[in-house]
């Protein structure tokens, strides 16, 4: 069988390239593969070629290499493209997050939810769309395989507005599974686990130990509920301390979860993600504790290290141990060798238009559930009901998608200014509201499809 032409879209960034092309290395099924690197930002571009060529070198060049600026000749036949674009990122991230607080918003993180995430979505949809165009253009039958936030309105909007075969694509189902296995010491392979929900906003459905088929949620609530999860006066105290410190920011991201911990015990809902995704929903976030660490000052600086660090890899003469680094835990190139070889896989999430997968959801908008995927394509699972409260509250953010992403299509300033205004953390005087809104449509709008 002839081997994919892979295209990864935004290659030069730091969130999801270095970790696509491992993976495309280490699949064996995907021996002979021709993937394509294709960035704007030449410098970056080729960097990230240098270490993908490092990489490539150390396991023995089972694939093809190529970069290219020009997204003619990256995307030119192309059998699957990988997206991840996106532009002047976290300095907008910043501006989303700290305006609308300033004017009374009760935002944890304004990535993906809240009030900023309206100028997020317009800014990622409207990239998004114009790396369709060219993809209709020059790769019409590949499979889109979307890795940019905020996924679930990115997603709907690549739907609404393409013909494209599409997927979204995000590592925190698995990420929480594997957290999760570390608390209970039990090892990842031995741990069987399905969730739903919408990007971000994912709670575990079913959890079994595969060797003894003992039902694992009771003990993951019974481990939430304990005294180290209570989250006393003087443990935020404790979390305020360390957070002043990138390592102890990064400990805190991961273990310091007042929120997650507030939904086990008041509706028995286990969460995929930590506190800074799920609490982008809900209104009573902030409620949770008294100190809510902000995200993006852990996030900004890893990225940043990240960059340092893979320039330096991709230039150094040390010799690395790259042979050593084995597939990731993304799910992404699972599936593209899954339907390329016709070998039937289970991925754990996919992001899909909802088609009775989770019969209390709106039909249409981008739920997230496990998959089967084979030569024929994803066959998303259908799930129960989310059942309430969490029906109510994804109820409320796909009333959300559906504004931001005519926003985005139609270019209609009054349903993008009605999406932020009707957000649950938004400001709550109007006016205040209003300002936040028109100064990041100012300081945006070169970037804006409004």
């Amino acid at each position: 069988m002839d081997a994919p032409k892979i295209t990864l879209v935004g290659a030069g960034g730091m969130s999801f390239g270095p970790a696509m092309v491992n993976d495309v290395v280490h699949t064996k099924r995907l021996r002979g593969a021709r993937l394509v690197l294709h960035d704007l930002d030449e410098a970056r571009l080729q960097r990230a070629y240098a270490f993908a060529s490092k990489l490539n070198a150390a396991a023995g060049a089972p694939i093809r290499l190529d970069f290219s600026t020009d997204p003619a000749a990256a995307l030119d036949g192309a059998d699957y493209v990988l997206s991840s674009a996106e532009v002047r990122r976290f300095e907008s991230w910043r501006q989303d997050f700290e305006i609308p607080n300033r004017h009374g918003a009760t935002q944890i993180t304004g990535e993906n939810g809240g009030p900023g995430a309206v100028f997020h979505s317009l800014r990622s949809i409207a990239n998004t769309l114009s790396i369709c165009r060219s993809i209709e253009a020059h790769a019409p039958d590949a499979l889109l395989i979307n890795l940019s936030n905020p996924m679930s309105r990115v997603t709907l909007a690549i739907n609404r507005a393409t013909r494209l075969r599409n997927v979204g694509m995000c590592h925190e189902m698995p990420m929480g599974l594997n957290r999760i296995c570390r608390r209970l010491r039990i090892p990842r392979e031995h741990v069987a686990a399905k969730a739903s929900g919408i990007n971000h906003f994912t709670f575990f459905t079913e959890m079994t130990d595969t060797r003894t088929g003992e039902d694992l949620l009771p003990r993951v609530r019974e481990f939430y509920t304990g005294r180290f999860h209570q989250y006393s006066e003087r443990v935020q105290r404790a979390a305020r301390t360390i957070d002043r410190t990138l390592p102890g920011a990064g400990v805190l991201e991961f273990n310091y979860m007042p929120l997650v911990a507030q939904l086990v015990r008041e509706h028995g809902l286990v969460a995929c993600s930590v506190d800074s995704h799920i609490g982008e929903y809900l209104p009573f976030a902030t409620e949770a504790a008294d100190f809510v660490p902000v995200p993006i000052d852990f996030h900004e600086p890893v990225s940043l290290m990240a960059e340092r660090a893979a320039q330096w890899a991709a230039t150094t003469k040390v010799p690395l141990p790259l042979q050593a680094m084995g597939h990731s835990s993304e799910e992404v190139v699972p599936i593209i060798a899954a339907e390329w070889t016709n070998d039937p896989t289970w991925i754990m999430a996919v992001n899909v238009p909802n088609r009775g997968n989770l019969p209390d959801v709106a039909d249409g908008h981008i739920v997230e559930v496990g998959a089967m995927v084979d030569g024929e394509g994803i066959h998303a699972d259908e799930m129960p009901a989310v059942g309430e409260p969490l029906a109510g509250w994804i109820a409320v953010q796909t009333e959300l998608q559906d504004l931001v992403v005519r926003a985005a299509i139609e270019g209609d300033a009054e349903l993008a200014w009605q999406a932020f205004r009707d957000d649950p953390n938004a400001p709550p005087i109007e006016a205040e509201a209003r300002t936040a809104f028109d100064e990041l449509r100012r300081l945006q709008s070169d970037l804006l499809p409004i």
